[in-house]
């Protein structure tokens, strides 16, 4: 794998790649296939067949499967090698996160284990607590937690009030305060607690032991759904934790947060794949099962429309979630090789693309949110009985669109980290955007005539970058500070950078194999394709004209509108044919296989 960067994080609203500068899954090579299996191995034999078990939180069992995911090396994937791991690289690690979706409650526990139980240690510890603590995490004799949310400091987490003094003989912080919604709080043996030393203004983070004195648990919370996952408020009363203890620097804490949030964001995008194509293959095989009035259910067109929306909203989450895997890992590999350690080559690298990880959070949560939910109107009313699958798929699903920053927050943050890297000149956002503006007159349609099928969608593409840098550059001029407060526009901007950013993923993906696979081998891709292009030309006109009529007037308004409407204007596509032949592929496999 080279070690150029083609693009930076945000980069893609005003720059163009090749199909040859991505990474499909289709590329992922015979090791991360074997880890996956392995993964698929016990998820059957372990955690499948005790799902009503583990939801029913049986003493001990949780902690039992994390130590045994330990003792089959799952838990150290992306652990360094010194410390018992296996220093897999991001693209396998993200690979290993979409398997384990499909797990359900368990996949949530792995999930916190492996990312925010044992991350902060591994890229902010130092060697003397890595030493202590890692190899532990990486077999499964310890399990870990993260302690950062409290009743009254959600999204706003530096908003805190647990507190840490430096006891009299030096030796310990004494830390006094309340955590909330602390997955495996019930078990974990390791919690990373985040709280303000003395009076300082933003957070540290600290590495407490759960056994020691000070620190009691409520009662498990009862959720609906995720009900497996231990879920735990955490009192400190003066605990005493060694001042070796400190993770990172004095202040560190409120970053190590931030960051450790970037690389979740990511990791729950990969994560609900696994669940979507789970699901996909319940919502088919009951299909292909079920009659009504004389014929399967899949043979309707109802059905159909359903179960290809499935396939493509799953497909382009998981197409652009490896673009920006890939783009991710080769940032960290020229990290590495500028000189920086390991650790903060990871964190840099992902917190450079903090635009893409909110975006994909956002629609990865929400696709597999409407999967579920058409999977129980699919099964109809055995779809809402507790003795099917997609029950229990339908009410895990619902956290993720609040889980690592709620969606409303990740739109406003990806719109603002984008507009904030164009401002400090890290890509030409407005520079482009003010070019845009000058030659607004002269916008006119795609003339398609003579142009490719990827040379037509590279040109829808790049009018959508255009519209989106218009309500950029002209809602800034009109509110220029406090448009930060005008968040129905930020989140017409966002709609408009995902489902563009999505769109343009999928279109590389899909002529990437028609260059490995053959133009005769990907028709039902291109389906998908053209399907997903057309429904996002329709969200981007709407967003942007919202976004345009929330502020401009008079001629200004119709001259905007009227640039928007010609940039988002597209080639008719027969989607009810395309969506037909893509339901009748899954029908015909009888599982996802795309």
């Amino acid at each position: 794998m080279e070690n150029k960067i083609t693009l930076k994080g945000g980069e893609f609203l005003v720059k163009e790649v090749s199909a040859n500068d991505i990474f499909i899954p289709e590329e992922f090579d015979e090791e991360t296939n074997m880890i996956v299996e392995t993964i698929d191995a016990f998820l059957e034999t372990e955690i499948i067949p005790n799902l009503d078990r583990i939801d029913n939180q049986e003493e001990g069992l949780m902690r039992e499967l994390i130590q045994k995911a330990g003792e089959l090396g799952l838990l150290g994937i992306a652990v360094p090698e010194e410390y018992d791991g296996f220093n897999q690289s991001f693209l396998t690690t993200m690979r290993a996160n979409e398997f384990i979706g499909a797990g359900h409650s368990y996949s949530v526990a792995y999930m916190a284990h492996t990312g925010i139980g044992t991350m902060p240690l591994t890229y902010y510890g130092n060697d003397k607590q890595k030493q202590k603590y890692l190899a532990k995490l990486a077999s499964g004799e310890m399990a870990g937690a993260y302690c950062l949310t409290e009743p009254n400091a959600g999204s706003d987490a530096n908003a805190g009030k647990t507190n840490a003094v430096l006891s009299e003989d030096g030796k310990h912080y004494i830390v006094n305060g309340q955590k909330m919604w602390i997955t495996n709080g019930g078990f974990a043996d390791l919690l990373t607690v985040f709280a303000k030393i003395d009076n300082d203004r933003v957070l540290s983070a600290f590495l407490v032991e759960s056994n020691i004195d000070g620190i009691t648990f409520n009662p498990e919370e009862k959720k609906l759904g995720i009900k497996g996952s231990s879920t735990r408020q955490i009192f400190f009363n003066d605990v005493k934790v060694p001042v070796e203890n400190l993770l990172g620097r004095r202040g560190g804490g409120y970053r190590i947060a931030l960051n450790i949030l970037h690389l979740g964001r990511i990791k729950l995008a990969a994560n609900v794949l696994g669940s979507a194509k789970s699901t996909i293959n319940h919502s088919v095989n009951y299909a292909n099962e079920r009659k009504q009035f004389g014929s399967l259910i899949s043979e309707f067109g109802a059905i159909k429309y359903k179960l290809a929306e499935q396939v493509i909203r799953t497909f382009v989450t998981e197409s652009t979630v490896y673009r920006t895997s890939y783009d991710i890992q080769k940032t960290i590999e020229n990290n590495i090789a500028e000189g920086m350690e390991n650790g903060p080559a990871l964190i840099e690298g992902v917190a450079d693309f903090a635009v893409e990880c909110a975006l994909l959070k956002v629609y990865g949560s929400e696709v597999l949110d409407y999967v579920v939910d058409e999977a129980v109107q699919i099964l109809g009313g055995m779809g809402y009985s507790s003795e099917m699958p997609v029950e229990r798929a339908y009410r895990d699903s619902r956290i993720n669109r609040i889980f690592e920053g709620t969606n409303e927050i990740n739109r406003l943050l990806a719109v603002d980290s984008a507009m904030k890297r164009g401002m400090k000149h890290v890509y030409d956002l407005f520079e482009n955007a003010a070019e845009i503006i000058e030659g607004i007159d002269d916008i006119e349609e795609i003339n398609t005539s003579g142009l490719t099928y990827f040379e037509e969608k590279r040109a829808n593409f790049k009018n959508f970058k255009k519209a989106i840098l218009i309500l950029i550059a002209k809602s800034s001029e009109g509110f220029q500070r406090k448009i930060a407060f005008e968040q129905e526009i930020m989140i017409n901007i966002s709609d408009m950078m995902m489902m563009m950013y999505i769109a343009e993923s999928t279109s590389l993906r899909v002529e990437k194999l028609q260059n490995l696979k053959g133009e005769e081998n990907i028709a039902i891709y291109k389906d998908i394709l053209d399907v997903f292009v057309y429904d996002s030309s329709f969200i981007i006109n709407k967003s942007g004209l919202e976004g345009i009529n929330s502020f401009a007037t008079g001629k200004d308004q119709v001259k905007l509108n009227g640039a928007i409407s010609k940039l988002t204007k597209i080639s008719p596509v027969n989607v009810k044919e395309a969506r037909r032949r893509i339901a009748n592929y899954l029908i015909e496999e009888n599982r996802y296989t795309f």
